[in-house]
């Protein structure tokens, strides 16, 4: 059984799935509408993609990453079809953050055909990245 964490954001609860990754340390999954990609899956998720696709650099151990996540999701969501939303751990792909210059987490980057279209770094509110 997956167990389900209930981290406190503000004043909601949100429930996000942690599953054992790598020698007992543990992956947070955000969502089943958020596409997780890595050094190997990047061309072939994103760059190829007939679709912009919003990249979320982030990483288990920041908060701010985690306070993004329900935005994310509904971001997700709400775009389908129309936008494809992927999550890349900054910290298991040095190569891809290497790539895009991220300094710091969570940086979220709007690319098409493998170019970047726009950046925002840190948390921010929902309507910022819905524009």
């Amino acid at each position: 059984m997956i167990p389900l964490l209930a981290l406190g954001i503000g004043r909601q609860k949100v429930g996000l799935l942690v599953m054992p990754h790598r020698l007992g340390t543990l992956k947070v999954m955000r969502s089943e509408h958020i596409l997780e990609i890595d050094e190997n899956t990047f061309n072939s998720a994103v760059t190829l993609s007939p679709l912009p696709t919003l990249v979320d650099f982030s990483a288990t151990w920041c908060a701010p990453c985690r306070a993004m996540a329900p935005h994310l999701d509904a971001i997700a969501r709400q775009s389908a079809g129309r936008l494809r939303v992927a999550l890349c751990d900054a910290d298991e792909n040095p190569g891809l953050a290497a790539r895009f210059d991220v300094r710091s987490m969570p940086t979220f980057l709007l690319l098409q055909e493998g170019h970047v279209l726009a950046e925002l770094v840190g948390a921010v509110p929902r309507a910022r990245l819905e524009a």
